[in-house]
């Protein structure tokens, strides 16, 4: 197919180091164009990875009509008002998650939805790591599925990061939270019918640095997740069913460049001496991503979780926070 032409708002570490030289690996990814609001910052990218254009603002670069389609890794408070813009000049987006703050804020982007395609960039669920869990568990090589366990953390306390910055959307929960509200509703299928949550913030910072909540998807399967901004980093998820179990080794942060590794364990030995491991070829799951945003766009086929998913990721995110105030259950409205 003829090549998505790409723009990429800002100079952010995540797209400068991972996402766009994954996304100009692809043949169906043509990233033409950066910006920045310091034209230097952007002339920089531009010459690292061999971009053609660069700008100064991101307004220039949304006026170019040979871009096609947008990824937008700005910080968290920039996410909607700057994908509305992007949609305004008729281009696609691809938006860092969270893709706002609140729901209420993400329902903004609605309207712009039914004129271009608007997607969530969680990478996660284009790693066949992750499509291999799931073809098991529907297999049914596990029984039943039960429940959920997940663990994301690092260590940051920088000041200047903008993780640290509540005014702009920054702590634990909106950070790595999310991929632990995405990773129960992509194994269960389904979405949560209630959500309780603990959370611990900094004092100075002011944003949640340890959040642990628990998610009830009904039918007894239960979703458990801690996820830590000062804390060791780690993360793993254990899937465990009626008569087995998955474990996804780097489930997140998978290399792209060796293999990944699942366990699949019948719980017949202790100490994981039962498990079997099922090797994941190499893959780099940003160029995954971009390739079915890009594939969307020229096919108009589904091939990625649209605004609606969006919009019930950031309603189940403003519930955890909700229930912290409130130190009850809250009730998500399917």
């Amino acid at each position: 197919m003829q090549p998505v032409r790409w723009g990429v708002l800002s100079t952010a570490k995540i797209g400068r180091v991972k996402v766009v030289p994954a996304m100009m690996k692809s043949p169906v990814c043509n990233v033409i164009a950066v910006a920045s609001r310091d034209e230097a910052s952007a002339r920089e990218m531009a010459a690292e990875l061999g971009i053609a254009k660069a700008y100064g603002s991101y307004e220039a670069l949304l006026a170019d009509p040979a871009v096609e389609a947008i990824y937008n890794p700005l910080p968290n408070h920039l996410h909607v008002p700057m994908t509305l813009a992007a949609a305004a000049a008729g281009k696609h987006v691809l938006c860092e998650k969270p893709i706002a703050i609140t729901a209420e804020e993400a329902g903004q982007l609605r309207q712009a939805a039914s004129q271009v395609l608007i997607a969530e960039a969680f990478m996660v669920r284009h790693h066949p790591q992750w499509h291999r869990a799931r073809d098991l568990i529907r297999n049914g090589d596990i029984g039943e599925l039960r429940s959920i366990h997940v663990i994301f953390s690092y260590f940051n306390v920088d000041p200047s990061n903008i993780r640290n910055n509540a005014e702009i959307g920054g702590g634990g929960l909106l950070d790595i939270g999310c991929y632990a509200v995405v990773a129960g509703r992509y194994f269960f299928d389904a979405e949560p019918v209630r959500v309780v949550t603990l959370m611990d913030k900094d004092p100075s910072f002011g944003v949640d640095r340890t959040t642990s909540a628990l998610m009830d998807f009904g039918a007894g399967r239960q979703l458990a997740f801690t996820v830590s901004t000062q804390a060791v980093p780690y993360q793993r998820i254990q899937i465990l069913g009626g008569k087995g179990r998955i474990e996804i080794e780097i489930p997140f942060n998978a290399p792209p460049d060796k293999p990944t590794q699942i366990f699949i364990d019948d719980g017949s030995l202790h100490g994981d001496r039962s498990a079997r491991a099922i090797e994941i070829p190499v893959v780099d799951q940003y160029e995954l991503q971009g390739e079915a945003f890009s594939r969307a766009i020229r096919e108009a086929a589904p091939r990625v979780f649209g605004l609606g998913d969006a919009l019930m990721n950031m309603q189940i995110l403003d519930a955890l926070r909700q229930s912290e105030t409130s130190s009850t259950w809250v009730a998500i409205q399917v």
